[in-house]
């Protein structure tokens, strides 16, 4: 009977002490038997992941897993890099802290990435909506009939239409739309399309949505249209601004210009309109937040990226480079498309891991976001002034 009950006792005690070493381990403890003060020695966990998947992930220059995994690391700061062959290495310092997960989450871009031509016939003054979903041009190359505006749906690549993927709304039977300058309602559901003249220029209001046989020349009432636009907008900023705590909406108002919310509204682009300190709004810090280093002394005309849910305000561009750099978000919320030096870039929106995707031939600064992360859009001629330039998708998977 006693010994029955010593093994009863002897496997409690065993199941006790397994349980214990599993939860200590779950949170990142390991067992230092060489430290003669204690056996067990707290520890951080770092997930490193990349999109694609299957990359080697380097600790402090050492080749230690790959992704997607999980690593125990001794808190500090460790210098990590991410490589895969074939695409551009993705590299960052990240503080790992005891009992915390610590995230590199790496989305890596193609060294080669594929030019694939969405439209053949000539695009001219391309504009994306509001939504980032549907690019508005004109074509002058063609018949009265075949000439005017089009509208390519990114989302809609199933269209059998003049230029494979767009359909067409205006065309030159009832006035030259092929010569016209564009602009989106802020709803993504009209567009102004304005015709230049030998007295004033001409301005029609477009359906977006289908073609418009007998568009609306709103020229003498353009300043109403334009009005009631204008409140759209301010609706929507004040809808976005809504969703902020009082004292953080008040803060953006007084010193945000400019502001872009990302695609999944959890972030804020803009211009510092004043010079400000940004007061701390989440207290305490949040455990395991984007250990990246903050820019809180806002600074008149530099560019920021602040962080809704973690609360972390990042630098983006200084008032010097910011007026030659055209900034908008990736569809992804967590990268930046920057146009500048006649080269495209890609960086994180804490405004790490710069990364020049395209350095070839493109039209000025008409560089646009893909409805999804595969792709960017750009205007070329690819460098030759023979041709007309057309709409060309730069893949990026």
């Amino acid at each position: 009977m006693k010994k029955q009950i010593i093994f009863s006792l002897a496997v409690i005690l065993f199941l006790v002490v397994g349980t214990v070493v599993a939860v200590l381990y779950g949170e990142g403890y390991t067992f230092d038997f060489s430290n003669t003060h204690t056996f067990v020695k707290g520890t951080g966990l770092l997930v490193a992941t990349s999109n694609p998947d299957g990359a080697s992930v380097f600790i402090n220059g050492h080749l230690t897993t790959a992704t997607n995994n999980t690593i125990n690391l001794a808190p500090g700061q460790y210098s990590v890099k991410i490589t895969k062959e074939g695409y551009f290495p993705w590299q960052k310092e990240i503080t790992v802290q005891q009992e915390v997960v610590s995230k590199a989450d790496s989305l890596l871009f193609p060294t080669t990435p594929k030019l694939e031509s969405i439209t053949t016939l000539g695009a001219l003054h391309p504009v994306i909506d509001p939504s980032l979903t549907k690019i508005a041009f004109v074509v002058a190359s063609q018949s009265a009939q075949k000439n005017g505006v089009y509208v390519y749906d990114m989302g809609n690549r199933s269209l059998l239409t003049l230029t494979g993927g767009a359909t067409q709304i205006a065309d030159d039977t009832t006035a030259l739309f092929s010569q016209a300058t564009l602009s989106w309602s802020p709803d993504s559901k009209q567009l102004l399309a304005t015709i230049a003249g030998s007295l004033k220029p001409t301005t029609y209001l477009l359906d977006a949505t289908g073609f418009n046989a007998t568009p609306q020349d709103v020229t003498e009432t353009l300043s109403s249209v334009q009005d009631n636009w204008d409140t759209l907008a301010k609706q929507a900023l004040t809808a976005q601004l809504n969703t902020l705590k009082p004292s953080l909406k008040a803060f953006a108002i007084t010193n945000m210009n400019d502001m872009f919310w990302s695609p999944d509204g959890t972030k804020i682009l803009y211009t510092a309109s004043t010079s400000a300190t940004m007061p701390q709004y989440i207290k305490p810090a949040l455990i395991g937040a984007n250990s990246t280093p903050e820019s809180r002394n806002l600074e008149p005309g530099n560019t920021y990226v602040y962080d809704t849910k973690e609360d972390k305000n990042f630098l983006i561009a200084t008032a010097d480079v910011a007026p030659s750099e055209k900034i908008m978000w990736f569809p992804d919320s967590k990268h930046l498309i920057v146009v500048a030096n006649k080269m495209i870039d890609i960086r994180e929106y804490d405004g790490q891991n710069n990364t020049t995707i395209y350095a070839g031939p493109f039209m000025d600064s008409y560089v646009f976001p893909w409805s999804t992360t595969d792709n960017l859009v750009m205007l070329t001629n690819l460098g030759n002034p023979d041709i007309a330039p057309n709409l060309y998708t730069v893949g990026l998977k």
